[in-house]
């Protein structure tokens, strides 16, 4: 089976603004979340709000791609694969901040310094998205950890969320044999992708097969990735995927990325573990890790992520 299979990965509506722990509503839809990242360890979540900021969200993308390449050139970051980044060769460049989800940030680290005059739309754009996807990915990591138990930790790991935003824009090409951005697992808790109508998302299935992902406009693809799979002591399945660009038009992603911020101990909880399921991770710092990781990358290996880096 190749990526045109007709599989789908699963839909579940998160739009019942009245979704809360405890009732009826909640512990149906984390069933069905269950089942979804045990199968896929991603799927499409239906969330209706997000309709509200898709059209000034990528206008705002528009305008920020649309900028001088030397103006982008200014937003640079002393933290590794911040800032403005360009892959000419696979016609991709992005914009990435941590911290999204605070208003103040994102005026004066991006903002600001893209619009020394201001441009105050852009920020609130911004700020509203990641608000959105922030307030979801919540909901859905504490339906992941209820369904394992160790739902008592979801405070801790929500305080120690480091929600950084990469915006991304793929420019239109030919049909093409070429990934636009080549297989890899994120190395997230879990992320949340938002794309404009041009397709490109292929996700890898447990049983190799690449399927295309073909979201509506009202619904985020979210991912789990290697750090909450490395929590739950291997419990997860983070599934490779990559970028499949061939339409002769820009594909725009906002994908947040709810990651463990710098400093915080990741450490698999003690009920995780028993005979049956012996201690597979070490405990680890994100931002550790991730200087590794970066020098994997620099060496073109996206291969070896946080499961080997911090196996035992």
């Amino acid at each position: 089976m190749n990526s045109e299979t007709m599989v789908k990965i699963p839909v579940i509506d998160f739009s019942n603004q009245d979704l809360k722990p405890g009732t009826p509503e909640w512990d149906l839809v984390k069933v069905q979340v269950q089942q979804a990242i045990h199968e896929y360890g991603c799927f499409e979540a239906s969330f209706g709000r997000i309709l509200e900021v898709r059209k000034p969200l990528f206008g705002a993308m528009e305008e920020l791609f649309d900028l001088p390449f030397q103006t982008k050139q200014l937003y640079v970051s002393d933290r590794l694969f911040r800032g403005y980044t360009r892959v000419s060769l696979r016609l991709q460049e992005s914009i990435q901040i941590d911290d999204a989800n605070v208003a103040e940030n994102i005026e004066q680290r991006l903002t600001k310094v893209l619009w020394p005059q201001g441009n105050s739309n852009f920020s609130k754009t911004l700020f509203s998205y990641s608000e959105l996807a922030s307030g979801l990915e919540k909901k859905i990591r504490r339906m992941i950890l209820e369904s394992f138990g160790v739902e008592k930790y979801t405070d801790e790991l929500i305080d120690s969320t480091n929600y950084t935003l990469r915006l991304i824009k793929y420019e239109g090409k030919p049909q093409s044999n070429e990934p636009s951005l080549l297989a890899h697992c994120d190395q997230s808790m879990v992320t949340l992708l938002y794309q404009n109508e041009v397709n490109g998302l292929e996700i890898q299935t447990k049983h190799g097969e690449w399927i295309n992902v073909k979201p509506s406009q009202n619904s985020f693809v979210v991912i789990t990735g290697e750090s909450l799979d490395v929590w739950l002591n291997g419990r997860l399945n983070s599934p490779k995927h990559r970028a499949m660009v061939t339409e002769n038009k820009a594909r725009y992603c906002a994908v947040l990325f709810a990651n463990p911020k710098g400093g915080y101990q990741v450490k698999i909880p003690e009920e995780l573990v028993d005979e049956e399921n012996p201690l597979m991770f070490k405990p680890f710092d994100y931002d550790e890790f991730w200087e590794f990781y970066a020098s994997q990358i620099a060496k073109g290996d996206l291969s070896t992520g946080l499961k080997a880096y911090s196996c035992i």
